[in-house]
């Protein structure tokens, strides 16, 4: 089948899977039209804005960059929203006698069917409008506009094509949980940037990007535009040839990953499971944990924390904002030493709902413990497993951010106060998990199973409001040092801080053991729901 032939029946493919998704529920037909409202409102402020952007000096600078920014969201999307279409799975396709050139067309004209090709559309637009003068930009501009759309669309596709194994494999899964927090990391770069740039003069500060970012696709065809404008359409020619040439290099890119996928079997399986059992047995860390129930149960936190996709997107949030907010407020000014704790915070809440990431699993555990003693060792070991990452990230981010604010005389005070704040956190988590312990659905982007969220929620306020009572010695022990001139005495403050947190923990953990003990059947039929 020839790509004539073959594109309106992928059109109609694409327009019937989104018709039918619609049908299936009316929750996710309100969510589609919101989304499709908001998107489009926003492409058309973002439309005008560009045009009334018109005549100003740096108008082509910010067209080029937010066409870029575009681009680059184009790319990314596609490996953490492998779901939002269907189409993006060429191996849906294997089966059937298609070749990979027409299907590439067909599916190029598919791919312009949607809200983020016209969202896209509206910003190339609103970037030719803002940036062309004269009847020979104009010209340019014809091209311009299909030319950069194109480009965003085939990169797209050449990005999921070139990534689908990964995208159906459980690791693809897990870059999609994990795609929260990269929202999440951007916007805090994002708003890290928007303050530099208010605190530098405005758009001027962006000219030396906008003259690189400009040489490169898909944003070049904007520039010719702009070049176009000035006169200089030799620059206007080369940099619609740059953009022209990354079309024409990522379809050959995206038919060689088609002609790959449809040709190729999926041996990944294979290779996952030979090296999973080369990592089988006491090895590596392992080797490195002590003997017996602990390590055992240490070393099953830790590979949890790293298979499960929940609970490795909660530790990598952790890990990641809780280093982002003390450095970035270090970076504008406006930060303390003293927010190095609320990394330790951060890592601390993982001792919460220790039972939920076991799911129905839990009665595994549930056979291991016959008394008070064995849930204590249970606990202790989850408790340690903690520690080891948890114990050298807080002197790592007390250390980062001391030497950023040049106040290494306050490191020892911090990193004492971090330490009894997590000794606080451990004891109320092993607490909270025995007493209020809830499931974390593995089938949805819930966190929370249906009904259970008002224990989810007095799970952590409680834990939170306890363990700040918990630290209140240390920090009135501080705040007295500070108040009473005894500067060369806050240094005590980091072997106080270390042996309070670690006798606050192991009373937590005292207290935790019996109750879990006698609340083994409630425990796991509360991991178990959902």
């Amino acid at each position: 089948m020839n790509a004539s032939a073959l594109t309106p029946v992928v059109v109609r493919l694409k327009l019937s899977l989104l018709k039918n998704g619609l049908r299936q529920s009316g929750g996710r037909r309100a969510a589609f039209i919101t989304s499709a409202v908001l998107a489009l409102l926003f492409a058309a402020l973002q439309l005008l804005g560009l045009v009334m952007l018109r005549g100003n000096p740096n108008a082509a600078t910010l067209a080029v960059l937010a066409v870029a920014l575009v681009a680059v969201g184009w790319a990314v999307v596609p490996l953490f929203f492998p779901s939002g279409d269907e189409t993006l799975d060429p191996t849906r396709l294997v089966m059937l006698p298609l070749r990979p050139r027409p299907l590439v067309g067909a599916l190029l004209v598919a791919s312009l069917v949607g809200i983020g090709p016209l969202f896209t559309l509206c910003l190339v637009l609103g970037s030719v409008l803002a940036v062309a003068h004269g009847a020979g930009a104009v010209l340019v501009a014809v091209l311009a506009v299909p030319l950069a759309l194109l480009v965003c669309v085939a990169l797209a596709r050449a990005v999921a094509a070139a990534n689908t194994r990964l995208l159906t494999s459980r690791k693809g899964r897990d870059l999609a949980v994990l795609s929260g927090l990269i929202v999440a990391v951007g916007m805090q770069f994002v708003n890290f940037g928007m303050r530099r740039l208010g605190d530098s003069g405005g758009l001027s500060a962006l000219q030396p990007a906008g003259d690189v970012v400009r040489w490169l696709p898909p944003a070049s065809a904007i520039g010719a535009v702009d070049a176009a404008s000035e006169g200089a359409y030799g620059r206007a020619a080369a940099q619609l040839l740059i953009a022209l040439a990354a079309l024409g290099l990522l379809l050959y890119a995206w038919q060689r990953s088609l002609v790959k996928l449809m040709t190729t079997p999926d041996g990944s399986t294979l290779a996952a499971a030979d090296a999973s059992r080369d990592k089988s047995g006491r090895r590596g860390l392992g080797s490195l944990l002590p003997e017996g129930r602990t390590g055992t149960v240490m070393l099953r936190t830790l590979r949890y924390a790293w298979r499960d996709p929940k609970t490795k997107a909660a530790w990598i949030t952790s890990l990641a904002i809780g280093l982002i907010v003390p450095v970035f407020n270090a970076l504008q000014g406006v930060g303390t030493v003293y927010l190095a704790c609320f990394a330790t915070g951060m890592l601390g809440m993982q001792m919460y709902n220790q039972f939920g990431q076991d799911t129905s699993a839990f009665w595994m555990v549930l056979l291991t413990i016959t008394s008070a003693r064995d849930a204590y060792l249970e606990l202790r070991a989850r408790a340690l497993a903690l520690l080891l990452v948890t114990l050298p990230y807080t002197v790592l981010v007390a250390s980062v951010t001391a030497g950023m604010l040049g106040a290494w005389e306050a490191l020892p005070e911090v990193v004492g106060l971090a330490l009894s704040l997590l000794g606080a956190m451990l004891a109320t988590g092993a607490v909270a998990s025995a007493t209020l312990a809830y499931s974390i659905p593995q089938d949805s982007r819930r966190n929370v199973a249906p009904g259970q969220g008002g224990i989810a929620f007095l799970s952590m306020l409680g834990g939170v409001v306890v363990g700040t009572l918990l630290c209140a010695p240390m920090i009135l022990l501080a705040i007295w040092l500070h108040t009473a001139g005894q500067h060369g005495a806050l240094w005590l403050l980091l072997p106080l801080g270390a042996e309070y947190g670690g006798l606050v923990c192991w009373v937590g953990l005292r207290v935790a053991a019996p109750r879990m003990a006698g609340r083994l059947p409630e425990i796991l039929a509360a991991v178990s729901t959902g």
